[in-house]
């Protein structure tokens, strides 16, 4: 009895020369990270888990993040902007679309012509873009990341495309309603389906293809349900989907100036161009996986990309008007949009 006294009385006394040293043993705040996509996704490795890592480090062990994938904490992917809202979780990483139109001037990333397949300039455009243009859209909630994925092409189950005409009255998924109004400028029929979803809804013909990145490929094992991967010339995608990590604001309230310096610091501009550059090498990556599978990958020529360039003109027309109405200079925004972007470009 008396040597375990003895223990015991030493354990509390290392615990407490630890605290006093500042090796914290256990976290000072604990936060659940929920997300929709599967653990083994490029999205969870390579961008979701590195960064709650870098925190955690960062804060000396003082902040715990833990990552719940594949909506393992209940609900949908459309779900997760209100979980967010409500406090459910504490982070969350979802696409915008989610949300139901509450970001509006976020969208502009979204729209032809805005992202032209180089993922680091468009994030580090919005981020720059950040505070005089996007945040007013921004309520009880704060952006820790704001990206893009590698863009839109389509993945077909049995057709080529190579021209509008094409896909006139074909089904395809659509990522966000930007999604859809491309595909009604195409001529296609917009399906809405969260991307778990998207291999049964592939399999069933539900949908004919899909508007969708080519990383998701490998998670959802998209080359067994497709036969063709579609792309304008050097990259040049059909529109892309803009997302977010963010954090409740009463929670980001709670927390102390340092440890938000910490999240501040691991979240800038640097952190924006490593997660384009690793979204690109994902594209590769996924696109290998359908081609090693024997699908089929078309790069649309100079000409018949132009014919969808031209088709799509009205959705930026269309986006422009309808944040007008909303008191949003749509056209400026666009403009500043298309002139950040390309000064990132390398």
């Amino acid at each position: 009895m008396k040597i375990a006294k003895r223990m015991g009385s030493l354990l509390a006394g290392l615990t407490l020369a630890a605290v006093a040293s500042g090796n914290v043993l256990a976290a000072d705040f604990t936060l659940k990270f929920h997300h929709f996509l599967s653990p083994k996704s490029a999205a969870h490795q390579e961008m979701i888990v590195p960064w709650a890592e870098r925190i955690e480090k960062g804060t000396n062990g003082r902040v715990k993040i833990e990552v719940y994938p594949a909506m393992s904490l209940g609900g949908k992917p459309p779900q997760l902007p209100r979980q967010l809202r409500d406090g459910v979780v504490d982070l969350a990483w979802f696409v915008n679309g989610y949300a139901g139109g509450l970001y509006p001037r976020t969208e502009v990333f979204e729209l032809p012509g805005v992202h032209r397949g180089d993922s680091s300039a468009t994030n580090r455009a919005m981020l720059e873009m950040y505070e005089e243009f996007l945040a007013p859209e921004y309520k009880g909630v704060i952006p820790m990341t704001l990206h893009v994925h590698g863009g839109n092409a389509l993945h077909m189950v049995d057709k080529e495309i190579r021209s509008p005409s094409d896909l006139e009255g074909v089904k395809i998924r659509i990522p966000s309603r930007t999604g859809a109004w491309v595909l009604e400028s195409l001529g296609a029929a917009p399906v809405k389906t969260s991307v778990p979803e998207l291999p049964l809804a592939l399999s069933k013909k539900v949908v004919d293809g899909a508007l969708i990145p080519f990383e998701i490929i490998p998670p959802l094992k998209i080359q067994e349900q497709t036969q063709y991967q579609i792309e304008g010339p050097k990259g040049q995608r059909f529109g892309t989907t803009t997302f977010q990590i963010g954090m409740n604001k009463r929670v980001w309230d709670s927390l102390p100036e340092d440890i938000q310096k910490v999240f501040r610091d691991n979240s800038g501009m640097e952190w924006h161009d490593e997660i384009g550059k690793n979204w690109d090498k994902g594209e590769m990556i996924g696109l290998a996986v359908a081609t090693k599978a024997g699908n089929k990958h078309v790069q649309l020529t100079d000409a018949e990309w132009a014919e969808f360039e031209t088709a799509m003109k009205p959705v930026v027309e269309r986006w422009i008007a309808e944040v007008s109405e909303k008191g949003i200079d749509g056209r400026k925004l666009y403009d500043t949009a298309v002139a950040t972007v390309q000064k990132y470009m390398k």
